[in-house]
């Protein structure tokens, strides 16, 4: 690939990473708020509820915890065997699929009715949330996630101490200022998911079929056109 003309995919984009990281505050928030107190996001907070639970012997307590975790695991394994199989039909990448069916869970979701059980939302989210984490890996060659903040908040105090020892290099600077945008989108999110849940409950959920469209125009327009004659190459840390 020409560097000059096409250094990064348009997937690896930072601000499709910050849409990204936006979408997941909405999910963490969406869950929390109506759909049974948990974030569906990542899955330390199951592990730990996993492993007291079974340090109480609330055992079937602890099988609950297993369905969410086993939901993150399948979406691992997902968007880790599609993407070859997928690229090979020469089509659209599994990045643009990937966006395309979680419009479609998040259409599904906003159906469901209020009294539906939690538990689907939250499997569904998980399942989405792995398969986004997995597949979303650099922005522009910045290793991110696009799901949580723990690591963004460790980037921020990382790269603060190098930005001071260093001032006169900038690169430090815009390492820093990508993950502080990156949190900052993430708690952007969370704050309209809360205000929208209130307002129209389940319904809320929609509101991502914005940015998620958007997100769609642009992978379709670079797989289709754009970046056709880079299909073969493979977004930066995969």
């Amino acid at each position: 690939m020409d560097k000059d003309k096409q250094e990064y995919l348009a997937c690896e984009k930072r601000w499709v990473f910050a849409v990204l990281i936006f979408i997941a505050g909405f999910y963490g928030a969406f869950t929390y708020s109506i759909r049974g107190g948990v974030f569906c996001n990542a899955q330390t907070a199951n592990f730990v509820l996993f492993a007291m639970e079974i340090g109480k012997r609330n055992f079937s307590n602890a099988f609950y915890y297993l369905i969410p975790m086993t939901a993150y695991v399948l979406g691992a394994i997902f968007s880790e065997a599609l993407p070859s199989p997928i690229k090979k039909m020469r089509v659209v990448r599994w990045d643009t699929l990937l966006i395309a069916l979680e419009m479609l869970a998040v259409i599904f979701l906003g159906f469901l009715p209020e009294h539906a059980p939690f538990q689907i939302s939250q499997i569904i989210i998980n399942f989405i949330c792995s398969m986004q984490y997995n597949t979303f890996r650099q922005a522009q060659g910045i290793p991110s996630a696009t799901t949580f903040c723990t690591n963004h908040v460790r980037q921020v105090g990382v790269w603060m101490v190098k930005a001071v020892k260093n001032r006169k290099d900038t690169t430090y600077k815009k390492m820093l200022s990508h993950h502080i945008a990156m949190i900052f989108c993430f708690i952007g999110g969370g704050i309209i998911s809360t205000i929208l849940c209130v307002a129209f409950k389940g319904h809320a959920i929609w509101f991502v079929l914005i940015p998620l469209a958007v997100l769609l125009f642009v992978f379709l327009y670079a797989d289709l056109k754009k970046e056709r004659p880079y299909f073969e190459t493979k977004p930066h840390g995969h």
